[in-house]
């Protein structure tokens, strides 16, 4: 989970939420198209969305090239796991809280 700015404006939400597998337990079958944008800290990321909807399919960042963030929403499964790791949280909205145990970072 992720509360950074960026993050927040991409998804029009109070936070960013993403699942990240190794890239090779990932596998595109369908076409996709780039946009490149830079975290706020300064690090390049690279979205890789439908071109039909807009919808981010999965990203990948320049820190960890091994490894392939995909958007929670993007499986469409209240089910899924709550997050393990919150991150950039001095950007979280105050009123935002979970009640899922997971580490804290700054």
């Amino acid at each position: 989970m992720c509360h950074c700015l960026a993050c927040q404006r991409r998804t029009g939400s109070a936070f960013g939420f993403q699942a990240r597998f190794a890239l090779e337990r990932v596998d595109v079958v369908r076409r996709y198209r780039d946009y490149v944008r830079i975290s706020d800290d300064g690090e390049e990321r690279i979205f890789h969305f439908c071109p039909d909807c807009g919808a981010t399919v999965f990203y990948t960042l320049a820190m960890v090239p091994d490894v392939v963030a995909v958007p929670i929403g993007a499986f469409a499964d209240p089910s899924f796991p709550p997050p393990t790791v919150s991150i950039y949280e001095s950007r979280r909205h105050p009123w935002l809280t979970s009640a899922a145990p997971m580490e804290h970072h700054d």
